[in-house]
């Protein structure tokens, strides 16, 4: 409950209000999403930390949505604060998370699925180890519209430690 601040601040930003469906108006909104996260964390169904360095504010938010351990599958979801853009965190952390997922949970699959105006977090699937599988037409609503989206994914025994 200590992250709602960065998570107001978090829902202000344009990129993050762009390419992610965060929009809490205010820290009692922010509290009750987080009390949301810790029930879809109860219920095996999400797993989300904060991306913060030690003794220092949340700079952003990775995790898994959408998982399915009897399918042995889930999906990355992720965003940043300016402050920790373009510096290899998110890459680093998806690399960590993936091989969390695939080795503690016994997942076969992840899926990390973005806009394909969203060149940034193409490169962060590329660098991570998803192959780029293909374009779902029409995938995700944004502000702005429907958008395409890229489609990518990395299986069990992709990583190689």
């Amino acid at each position: 409950m200590s992250d709602a601040a960065a998570l107001v601040v978090a829902s202000r930003d344009p990129a993050v209000r762009r390419w992610n469906r965060l929009v809490v108006e205010d820290v009692e909104e922010a509290r009750a999403r987080i009390e949301r996260m810790h029930a879809r964390w109860r219920a095996e169904r999400s797993a989300i930390w904060a991306v913060a360095p030690p003794d220092g504010d949340p700079l952003g938010m990775i995790g898994l949505g959408d998982i399915d351990p009897a399918g042995g599958s889930a999906e990355f979801l992720y965003w940043v604060l300016p402050a920790a853009r373009g510096r290899g965190v998110v890459v680093e952390g998806t690399r960590r998370l993936s091989r969390w997922a695939l080795d503690e949970l016994g997942l076969h699959r992840l899926r990390l699925c973005h806009s394909v105006a969203n060149p940034a977090s193409c490169r962060v699937a590329v660098k991570a180890g998803f192959a780029l599988e293909g374009t779902m037409r029409g995938a995700l609503l944004h502000a702005d519209g429907w958008h395409d989206e890229h489609l990518h994914a990395l299986v069990q025994g992709d990583i190689q430690v």
